[in-house]
């Protein structure tokens, strides 16, 4: 395992204070952020490479990049095995009244370009505000650059005096979609209750809430 002992100059600190913190994830084996910062730390040590004129100063930050380079490439072979093997796991936690979790920053880095079709089992795509998540969701989609061609939402019903308006509103959106040139193919079920969203590249997401961790707006 890689150290993070430096002994740089100041101008470096920022360095330092990535690395230390990657090898810190590393020995707790959170690979997939040890490797986040593995690579930002050696993108500040290759900036104070150039910008350093000693000659016994560069050959040491060369062997110490090398040495990171080797380590996020092991991290990054392991979780690529672990991801072919089915057997990654990256659980989130979303606290009450967290931000910064657009459907953008939590999908983003599973949706390859090879993702042409999506599949989204929630049972509570019914009221309003759920309507519009799933809208909002559907917009992340179509406007990155790969090729959503078609999704799939599996769903319940409502039963009660919503049903015109949820039929409506998930009529309305796939009549959107359709005008972007994307299928909107949807399945109504009494039985369903997990929550996941599967995408064509082999990822699978469970989400304990669905698409609707978003706050109901106050009225």
């Amino acid at each position: 395992m890689a150290k993070s002992g430096l002994g740089l100059d100041a101008g470096s600190s920022a360095a330092v204070t990535v690395l230390k913190r990657a090898v810190e994830l590393d020995s707790e084996f959170r690979y997939q952020s040890a490797l986040v910062c593995y690579q930002e730390g050696i993108d500040l040590l290759l900036q104070v490479l150039k910008g350093t004129k000693d000659d016994t100063k560069k050959d040491n930050l060369r062997k110490k990049i090398s040495g990171y380079m080797d380590r996020a490439e092991n991290i990054k072979k392991y979780l690529d095995q672990e991801k072919e093997d089915g057997k990654y796991h990256k659980q989130i936690k979303i606290d009450e009244n967290a931000i910064g979790f657009s459907y953008e920053s939590l999908f983003q880095e599973y949706l390859s370009d090879t993702v042409t079709e999506v599949w989204i089992e929630d049972p509570y795509i019914r009221y309003i505000h759920q309507l519009y998540n799933f809208l909002r969701f559907c917009e992340m989609l179509i406007k990155r650059p790969g090729k959503v061609k078609t999704i799939h939402l599996l769903t319940s019903l409502d039963e009660g005096d919503g049903k015109e308006r949820q039929i409506s509103g998930l009529k309305e959106i796939k009549e959107s979609l359709r005008s972007h040139g994307v299928l909107l193919e949807l399945e109504y079920s009494s039985s369903i209750h997990d929550r996941e969203i599967r995408f064509n590249n082999g990822w699978i997401i469970k989400i304990g809430r669905g698409l609707d961790y978003f706050k109901k707006p106050q009225v």
